[in-house]
């Protein structure tokens, strides 16, 4: 099954019998106006998604600041998203889906397969001269049970252990990846052994994603081959899931260390490789 769906076709199914659910996850690292965004112009019957309290959990430093969710948590979430065990899930952002790939990587993560990202994002479907709809969206609750562990996840221990057997991919700009500047986290730096491989490296200028055949050979020529583990990481578990879902459309499986840079980083103890 497609990872992607472009506007096209999403229009066509939403005019079918049996519609997917379409998930709007608008979100900026630093800003908190995305339902606003939302509530203002949304994929017609697509359903609001807050990243930072539906898609990630909270507690310590030391976890990032985008631990994983309890299962529990996500599961009542996704039901109030309209999910059930049949469903087919859409989801955009507006923002080259960066924000997407993370809700994307989650619901395969806990079980639902079949989910796909609209490619290009909410431009795409704008440039088709389609609608937008205003206001909120509550649908019928769903049904859907989830079960974590469908997608392999990296433990800190294990991330570090990583680049001696795989390929560990910081998705991360190359300027933070350099330890050149530190917005956000304790330590500037990245994981020793780690590969830069920038989310944004995955689309064009219009936010699609490259072909399969160009993302293949991009991951290529960062040490990703056959038989070889990949794993990635970020800032805190978001682009890099872009990175794991542009490797998915290549072909290739990777794990996703979810504390990422800031889980890391938090650890005194842990070392940190610059330039």
């Amino acid at each position: 099954m497609s990872h992607l769906i472009s506007a096209e076709a999403l229009a066509a199914e939403l005019a079918s019998p049996i519609p997917p659910v379409v998930l709007d996850v608008r979100w900026v690292l630093g800003r908190t106006d995305g339902r606003e965004h939302y509530l203002a112009g949304h994929v017609p019957g697509a359903v609001f998604v807050d990243l930072d309290h539906e898609l990630a959990g909270h507690g310590r430093a030391e976890d990032g600041r985008h631990p994983l969710p309890a299962i529990d948590d996500l599961q009542a979430a996704a039901r109030r998203w309209g999910i059930s065990a049949d469903s087919a899930v859409v989801i955009y952002d507006d923002l080259k889906s960066m924000a997407a790939a993370r809700a994307w990587w989650l619901l395969r993560w806990a079980g639902c397969d079949n989910v796909r990202v609209l490619d290009g994002a909410l431009p795409a479907w704008v440039a088709t001269g389609r609608i937008l709809d205003e206001g909120d969206v509550v649908p019928d609750a769903g049904t859907v049970v989830l079960e974590p562990g469908n997608l392999p996840v990296l433990t800190i221990d294990e991330t570090a252990a990583f680049p001696g057997h795989g390929v560990l991919l910081d998705a991360r700009a190359p300027e933070r990846f350099r330890g050149d500047v530190e917005p956000m986290d304790p330590r500037a730096g990245h994981i020793p052994g780690a590969v830069n491989a920038p989310s944004t490296g995955n689309v064009d200028s219009d936010g699609r994603f490259l072909p399969a055949d160009a993302l293949a050979a991009r991951y290529e020529s960062l040490g990703v081959a056959a038989g070889i583990p990949v794993g990635a990481y970020c800032g805190s578990g978001i682009t890099a899931a872009h990175d794991v879902l542009a490797l998915a459309i290549a072909g290739v499986d990777a794990a996703l260390f979810p504390g990422s840079w800031s889980s890391w980083s938090n650890h005194p103890d842990r070392p940190v490789a610059v330039g």
